[in-house]
């Protein structure tokens, strides 16, 4: 089975309330969303929460190949192996995608702009409205990585 995977996360406040949003597709068809809160966290860290949840729900649907599609440039680059992970709090989630990448017969990662994530995006800034923090921050995480940090 063939997955296109669109991920996102966001935070009101960074950090602060953080949330995540997935869309799993199979062709056209969207066969699956994914829309929660993951407590407090920064914008990074919801980003890879977001793709850790999307990699262990297409583990769950026996997918052999996907494309995953998100909008966190530093992200997709960490995983690409283009930048270094520094920080400590984002080491342990990068390790963990790693690992799930294991599983597929074949993986590939893109940086896509927030409109082509549209739908992600969406269901992100819905769970933080409806937990009352609509503010959504777009900034890198504070003490976090910001893209330039290459290594």
């Amino acid at each position: 089975m063939k997955l296109e995977i669109f991920t996102d996360g966001g935070c009101s406040g960074n950090p602060g309330p953080a949330a995540i949003g997935v869309v799993i597709k199979e062709g056209n068809t969207t066969i699956k969303t994914i829309a929660r809160g993951i407590g407090q966290g920064t914008n990074n860290i919801a980003e890879y929460t977001a793709l850790i949840v999307a990699l262990q729900e297409a583990l769950i649907l026996k997918a052999d190949e996907i494309s995953v599609k998100a909008d966190s440039e530093l992200m997709v680059k960490q995983v690409m192996g283009a930048y270094a992970v520094k920080h400590e709090n984002i080491k342990p989630l990068f390790d963990q995608v790693k690992h799930l990448v294991t599983g597929f017969k074949s993986f590939q990662i893109m940086h896509v702009r927030r409109e082509q994530n549209a739908q992600a995006d969406a269901l992100v800034r819905s769970v933080l409205k409806k937990a009352g923090h609509d503010d959504r921050s777009d900034a890198n995480g504070v003490g976090e990585e910001s893209p330039s940090s290459k290594g």
